[in-house]
């Protein structure tokens, strides 16, 4: 299975491509540490997020959509210095964001009073084979981002040449600087438009004892998950 992402020619030299995700792991992940002692356990050395495979295998998951320039902001403003090409065949903005007024969320249980509502413009369009819709959403785990993008899910086998932009709360009002051209801004997953159905059920006694022995060997062997269910 493989998504398409176009841009427009004249916007090719300049636009920082979409690159799967999990070439786009954040610095502080590398950084972190694989081992601390924690205090509220009286110095107990435990396991960091660094241990947790589910958790970077959703960092790593699907493709990331890259912020197109540098952004400054200051004041509570935001700024660019970025100057792509006009283009007459194809109803594109030059601005690499724009913004949404905070009564669009009216009803919504979003914290937008004060805050800044922006619109990340997005110059690709992407193609998912038949079959599959592409789920747009904030980059999965990344609350060090000043920003946090709404989600939303496309049937891009159908809507396969549309632009989707991303609208997204600015959290952080204290942030000041320059947000970088390829921050990732949307994260892009997969998924298939016919949704399992759903059957609750009870557990037999062969189903505890499978569960409970996954349970004890994850507990007891560091990385088996990695090992054994990730084979």
């Amino acid at each position: 299975m493989k998504i398409i992402a176009r841009c427009h020619p004249a916007l090719e030299p300049i636009l920082p491509t979409p690159v799967p995700a999990a070439r786009a792991l954040p610095h502080w992940l590398r950084t972190m540490p694989a081992e601390v002692a924690a205090p509220t356990l009286s110095g107990m050395t435990v396991r960091t997020l660094k241990h947790c495979l589910p958790f970077i295998d959703a960092l790593s998951l699907g493709l990331m959509i890259p912020l197109a320039t540098d952004l400054t902001v200051e004041g509570g403003e935001i700024a660019w210095d970025w100057d792509p090409p006009v283009i007459a065949d194809a109803p594109l903005t030059r601005a690499p964001v724009g913004l949404h007024v905070p009564e669009q969320a009216t009803g919504a249980p979003l914290p937008v009073d004060g805050q800044l509502m922006v619109k990340f413009i997005n110059f690709w369009a992407l193609e998912a084979p038949e079959g599959w819709d592409l789920l747009f959403t904030h980059p999965l785990n990344r609350a060090d981002l000043p920003f946090r993008t709404l989600s939303g899910l496309v049937s891009a086998d159908r809507f396969r040449l549309g632009y989707v932009h991303f609208p997204a709360l600015w959290t952080d009002p204290g942030f000041e600087g320059v947000l970088p051209a390829g921050t990732p801004v949307a994260q892009v997953i997969a998924l298939p438009c016919s949704q399992p159905g759903l059957e609750i059920a009870t557990m037999s006694e062969a189903v505890i004892a499978e569960s409970r022995h996954i349970q004890e060997t994850l507990q007891a062997e560091p990385g088996h998950y990695r090992k054994s269910y990730r084979a």
